[in-house]
Formats: C-alpha cells, structure tokens, sequence
C-alpha cells in the first residue's frame, strides 16, 4: 500500500507536468470504476496537486494561468492498495487508467490518468482534506507530535504500539513498511503497549529543536525519539527518488527500487521474523515481540519479488520441461507404429473411429487362412511325388 513518501512523490510528479503541460475537455472516468464522475469540462484548465499523509489532492483551476475568482475543484485521492499516476499518450493508455485529465493544444495529444490496477483506490469531489485524519509527521511535524502526545488517553493506544502505528488520525502516512523499520530503529517491541512507550517521550522534541538550529554539532548529538522516527525515515525515502515503487510497471530491477530495498534494514529482509497482528496484517521484527501479541498469531512466508528476466527464464523452462515431455509420448507412439503401420492414420467409419492398421489386421485374418490350405495342398502333393520316385527305383 502506498504510504507518506509514496503519495508525496505522486504530487511532486504531476506538479512537473503541469508546468510546461494545459489541459482541457472533461475528465472522463472508466466505465468499471465505482468511484462518482466529475463534472469538469472547460475547455482550458490547469492543474496542481499537494498529499497529506496518505491523501493527495488535485486541483483544477479554469484558465492558463491560477486566478482569483476563476472556477476550480478539488479532487481528493486514497492510493489504495496500488494507486498512481501515469503520464502516457493517448494511444498508449493504460488498461487500469480510471481517472484521465487529458492535455490540449499539442501535436500528440497525452493523458495524465489515476491507475489502479486493485481498484481499491478512491476519489471524491471535495474542498478539504478528510477529518478523520491527523497532520503529515513530513510537514506538520510539531502539529504531529502534539496531537499524539495530547490524546494518550484515546483507546487507540490500549494497543500494540506497532497496531497504533497504523492509526491514520494520529499517524497519517505511516504504513507497513515504515511501522517495521521505525520500531526496529527505534529498538521497541511491536507489541508492546502503546501508551506505555510514548508516554516517556516529552512534548518538546530535543532532536527536532537542535537539528532546526543552525550548529551542525548538535544535531549528531541527540538521539532521535520514536515520534521523530516517523519525521525522519519518511523523509529519507523520498530522499531516496523513487519511494516504495508503487507503480503499474515497475521491476525490480530498475534501480529506484533497488535502492529502497537497500534502504530498508527490518522489512522484509532475511534473518527477520514476522507475525500477524490483530488487523490481520504482518509486522517484522527481530527479537521478543512483546506481551500483546495476539493468541495463535502465526508467521507469514516471504514473497520474493522475481525480476522479469527470472520471469521470463521460469516460462522457458516451464516451456522446456512440457516440450520434453511431449518428446517421450511421441516416441512411444512411433514405438507402438512400427509393430502396427499406418497407426496414425485414423477415419469416420460408422460413427466411430477405427485406426487402418486394425482394418489391416482384419483383412490379412481373412486371407491368411485360405493361404495357409494351398501350401498345405502343395506340400502334400510333393510328398507323395517323393514316394512314387522311390518306388520305382526300386
């Protein structure tokens, strides 16, 4: 699931097209989406887009140029499972394009389009961002801090800190993958209990109040706490230029996904264990897990992530294998043929299909025994010549 750096580099993304890029006509939505049509159709639009945690918001304004009092919307996007956006031509759509912001006035014409090959992903019309959750631990850090320092009280900390790591109204962008290496940076137990271990941590950030002033020597100094991890981590993965990979067409093997996977040191990497917790999702760790790890929680199996040449060279095996196997049963065919001629050779007889070598055999039955009469005859016939020559030697 796309996290905080994933969406913000979609918004960096789209921002870099629509620089040099005006759009117009409507915004057309695919015929399978679920998600509410939007009603746009100017003929000339431009369009920007700025995330919040794990939220992205488009907006259009009528015109070439941003002014006030010029119509405009806002479009909000959850990434779902598999969101983004890709920038193709027209003739070059791609097959779970859900949302299309189409350009104007070029000699081939491009497409800006939502893809979600999961379709788990949502928009909708609207001109603010969703209530229910808390500032970006990116760009509203103090915000951040104190709206989880503040509400320890809230249920949502009677949990596992790794189970609250994933609570969107106190940690917007925090997912999966940066839950894991926060707490194994952090050295914490993800099911420890959450308020236990935030309620040592103070308001004021002493990580945050050095590395804002301006002698370098302090920054190094302090230890960041566990709330300065969830500003930290995110900011070096975006650092890092292409985020999680969270893209229709992405491999393994281009190197902005090599480099996160180098980046990472708990998720998903070998010598660590896994457990799943009480949503059902899995969080890796090392060591002991802590006192609320859920009853009959089991481990899940790692799913390696193949290459397309590992692809490619497991179908060409695959091939190989069918191929020889193929080979064998021919050849016991042509075995079978050489006792029997013309085995292959098959017609439409009475409904049925009779093979000729069984006709051949038939007819040769018939024959064989009239045959068989004459050289008996024969030999009889030169037997008794035979007698009647000695007889008269004699």
């Amino acid at each position: 699931m796309p996290e905080g750096p994933e969406l913000y580099l979609a918004a960096q993304f789209i921002n870099a097209i629509s620089k040099n890029v005006l759009f117009g006509g409507k915004v057309v939505k695919s015929e399978v989406s679920k998600n509410p049509n939007v009603d746009w159709n100017e003929d000339v639009y431009h369009l920007r887009a700025q995330s919040r945690g794990k939220e992205l918001m488009v907006i259009l304004h009528a015109g070439e140029k941003e002014e006030k009092g010029m119509k405009s919307i806002n479009i909000l996007f959850q990434f779902g499972m598999s969101g983004c956006f890709k920038y193709t031509g027209v003739d070059e759509l791609p097959k779970h394009a859900h949302l299309r912001f189409f350009t104007r006035n070029e000699n081939s014409p491009k497409v800006l389009s939502f893809v979600d090959y999961r379709r788990f992903g949502r928009w909708e019309v609207t001109g603010m961002w969703s209530p229910e959750r808390g500032p970006d631990p990116m760009w509203e850090y103090p915000a951040f801090r104190e709206n989880v320092l503040n509400n320890l009280h809230d249920k949502a900390f009677n949990k596992a800190i790794c189970e609250a790591l994933l609570n969107q109204k106190f940690f917007n962008g925090i997912g999966n993958y940066l839950r894991a290496e926060i707490l194994y940076r952090f050295s914490a137990r993800p099911f420890d209990c959450a308020r236990d271990l935030l309620s040592e941590i103070k308001l004021v950030s002493k990580w945050y109040d050095s590395h804002m002033t301006t002698k370098k020597k302090k920054v190094n100094c302090v230890k960041p706490d566990l709330l300065d991890l969830c500003h930290i981590l995110p900011k070096e993965v975006i650092s890092l230029g292409g985020g999680k990979g969270y893209d229709v067409d992405v491999k393994p093997e281009d190197d902005s996904y090599k480099e996160f996977t180098n980046w990472l040191q708990c998720y998903y990497k070998d010598g660590m264990k896994n457990l799943v917790d009480h949503n059902k999702r899995t969080i890796w760790f090392t060591g002991d897990p802590g006192p609320l790890v859920p009853k009959e929680s089991n481990s899940r199996r790692k799913r390696v992530r193949k290459s397309q040449k590992e692809q490619n060279d497991e179908k060409s095996l695959d091939v190989e294998v069918k191929t020889k196997g193929k080979k064998k049963g021919m050849k016991k065919d042509i075995g079978d043929g050489d006792q029997n001629k013309n085995i292959k050779m098959t017609r439409k007889r009475k409904g049925t299909v009779e093979s000729c070598a069984v006709e051949e055999k038939k007819r040769n039955q018939e024959t064989s025994e009239p045959k068989d009469i004459v050289k008996k005859e024969k030999s009889k016939v030169k037997s008794k010549e035979k007698k009647g020559r000695g007889r008269r030697q004699r």
